[in-house]
């Protein structure tokens, strides 16, 4: 990719609107709008400043427009940046960014401002990732675990890490330069105990993506159960309003129904899904079989009880069949508005850490929310909190615990400094690969290529 070319694209939003911006970066940037903006000369303007004008060119004025001006390196990308607000019709947009591919500018490829910010560090490929997850961040917990990525708190985390493990390395290798003179520079001792103090600090981070991935892409929540449990009503009232139809008739949902469903700013999966039992219906039998899919990969499961129509020994058969589950599972006993107080307190009894609900009259849904919330293990998350939300960074830091693990294993064996040095270099590589100290042509077309144009 050629970082001397001058770029450009639209920056919001493709469609009609109010307005739109068109962003330029490059040595090329300012040169070109003035050749095209009236009636100032921006080469004279400070940086940070915004210009009221008009776009014009071949005898024609194209739109009235506002222009931002962001002198290098002082701007996103450390390059010249003009930002362009015009009018938000799709047609004068198109004529403006034409008009300047006409002069010499280069339209951007996805990703290619945020790219250009990483090449001249501005931010490490950790931060530039975070860029694209804010702005898919669709719950206040993923705005802010990606907000704190972006501000560099992982960042700072890793950078530690990494030059503690550089300085021991180094120490190492000069060993094995040295290795005819059977010399010692790094302390095995040190060396051992600065492994387990980044393997007390990498393991919370490793143990961080279940919480994090869940924050950034939803907990997929599966509702189970008999039919005619309430597993629809449930549904219904967790996302108020009637998103499934509810229905007397046994069989009623014969496929999966999913929604989002926030709660403490937390994105919830929602998927209701068809009775657990064993029938004739083809059809329906094909939407038993669905639930039992969605269940082996759901992260949590409600499974609904109808305190009418089932009796604690009929769950505990019923759990029997559904298997062994790895996932957490919260016991739901819906309908409890219409048995006994003598009943309630036996399924009490028999069950304590169950929910007690009515979904058609929405009793008891707020302690379903907590013990949702408990069962998942994500509460509030504290915008200072770093968590790994980044299957990519999972995998490198999975990768440095298991090569340090080794390294550890090597120095309490007596291993000679040829081998700990090449576990350290896998160690250095994988978390180097996590920031972009290592990386290649691939690797990074692979990232940005994922991000939106304009961005």
């Amino acid at each position: 990719m050629d970082f001397k070319d001058t770029i450009i694209a639209l920056a919001t939003p493709s469609g009609v609107g109010a307005i739109g911006v068109i962003r330029l970066s490059g040595e090329e940037a300012i040169r070109l709008t003035n050749e095209v903006f009236f009636p100032k000369d921006l080469s004279k303007q400070a940086s940070h400043t915004i210009h009221y004008g008009r776009i014009e060119a071949h005898g024609n004025v194209y739109d009235e427009v506002l222009v931002s001006l962001f002198i290098g390196p002082h701007s996103y990308t450390k390059e010249h940046v003009i930002e362009i607000s015009c009018h938000g019709s799709p047609f004068i947009q198109e004529r403006i960014i034409q008009l300047f591919v006409e002069k010499g500018a280069r339209l951007a490829k996805p990703g290619e401002f945020t790219q250009r910010a990483f090449m001249h560090g501005a931010f490490d490929l950790a931060q530039a990732e975070a860029v694209a997850d804010v702005i898919a961040a669709d719950s206040l917990a993923a705005q802010q675990a990606a907000l704190h990525q972006l501000r560099g708190g992982f960042s700072k985390e890793l950078a530690l890490l990494r030059e503690q493990l550089i300085h021991f390395a180094s120490l190492i290798e000069l060993e094995l330069d040295f290795g005819e003179e059977d010399v010692e520079f790094a302390d095995r001792k040190d060396l051992e105990a600065l492994v387990s103090a980044l393997l007390t600090a990498i393991n919370p981070l490793v143990d961080s993506f279940k919480t994090g991935n869940a924050i950034r892409n939803g907990v997929a929540t599966v509702i189970v159960g008999k039919p005619n449990a309430g597993k629809s009503t449930l549904l219904n009232a967790l996302l108020n309003e009637e998103r499934a139809i509810v229905s007397d008739i046994a069989g009623t949902t014969r496929d999966s129904l999913e929604d989002q469903w926030t709660l403490g700013g937390i994105k919830f999966r929602l998927v209701d899904t068809a009775g657990l039992r064993e029938t004739e219906d083809v059809i329906e039998a094909m939407g038993v079989e669905r639930t039992q899919a969605w269940v082996k990969k759901a992260q949590v499961v409600l499974y609904m009880v109808d305190a009418i129509q089932e009796s604690t020994a009929s769950l505990r058969e019923a759990l029997d069949k559904l298997g062994s589950l790895e996932i957490p599972l919260l016991l739901i006993l819906n309908k409890v508005d219409q048995i006994s107080a003598e009943a309630l307190a036996t399924w009490r009894s028999e069950w304590p850490d169950m929910v007690f609900i009515s979904a058609k009259n929405k009793v008891g849904l707020a302690d379903l929310e907590q013990a949702l919330l408990d069962q998942v293990g994500i509460h509030h998350v504290s915008s200072n909190a770093t968590l790994v939300t980044n299957v990519r960074h999972y995998q490198h830091l999975l990768q440095t615990q298991t090569t340090l693990l080794s390294v550890l294993s090597g120095l309490q064996k007596g291993l000679t400094g040829d081998l700990i040095a090449q576990e350290l270099r896998y160690a250095l590589h994988d978390l180097g690969e996590i920031t972009g100290h290592i990386s290649n042509d691939d690797l990074l077309k692979n990232i940005f290529g994922k991000f939106c144009i304009g961005k």
